[in-house]
């Protein structure tokens, strides 16, 4: 599963709805199950669809403290693979049957990209919402050691008392925006290279 954390002011019903809105047309439908802090949307061929083979997702969607965690779930291949074979094969044996088989093939593709046209959806509705893969405002303060109040990130003393801070600064990972320490060097949610 791909996982991604976004920080701000949205929920997962809000990013669910904007899944369901496009994704609940067509050859596709979009359901939602469950409401609240853990809310899963799973993305399917429609039974009846008349062009390509059949596929299926589910997106994961988790409140956290300052945001909302989004999974991906593998797609399912197999009937999209088989349906790509079943073209190449006809239009092996008669090339003008490539004609017949266009609705197929481009439904195919389509599905292919469906996860990147799922996180392209996810992105657009994290956008309209202001939220990011960086740390909130509210998150980025650090706490002092010695009299636990809340002081604004590079600051070098406690604004109440005047103690060192050091570098313990949080900060999230640019690809994916998970949590990370200062001291990692590969992200431990997508393994990317943090220096």
């Amino acid at each position: 599963m791909v996982q991604r954390v976004f920080h701000g002011n949205l929920t997962p019903n809000e990013i669910a709805s904007w899944l369901l809105a496009e994704f609940n047309h067509g050859n596709l439908k979009a359901q939602q199950i469950g409401r609240g802090k853990l809310v899963l949307v799973q993305i399917s061929t429609r039974e009846d669809s008349q062009s390509g083979g059949k596929t299926s997702m589910s997106v994961a969607l988790r409140q956290i403290e300052d945001g909302v965690s989004i999974e991906i779930g593998k797609q399912t291949w197999l009937s999209i693979a088989a349906s790509l074979g079943q073209s190449a094969l006809s239009v092996w044996k008669n090339p003008f049957r490539l004609i017949e088989r266009l609705d197929d093939i481009a439904q195919d593709i389509e599905y292919i990209q469906l996860s990147d046209q799922v996180w392209s959806v996810i992105d657009r509705a994290i956008q309209s919402f202001g939220a990011s893969l960086e740390l909130s405002e509210r998150l980025q303060r650090l706490i002092c050691d010695y009299c636990s109040s809340t002081n604004p990130i590079n600051e070098s003393n406690c604004r109440a008392c005047g103690a060192p801070l050091g570098k313990k600064f949080p900060t999230t990972c640019p690809n994916c925006g998970f949590v990370v320490k200062p001291t990692e060097k590969i992200c431990p949610n997508c393994k990317y290279s943090l220096t």
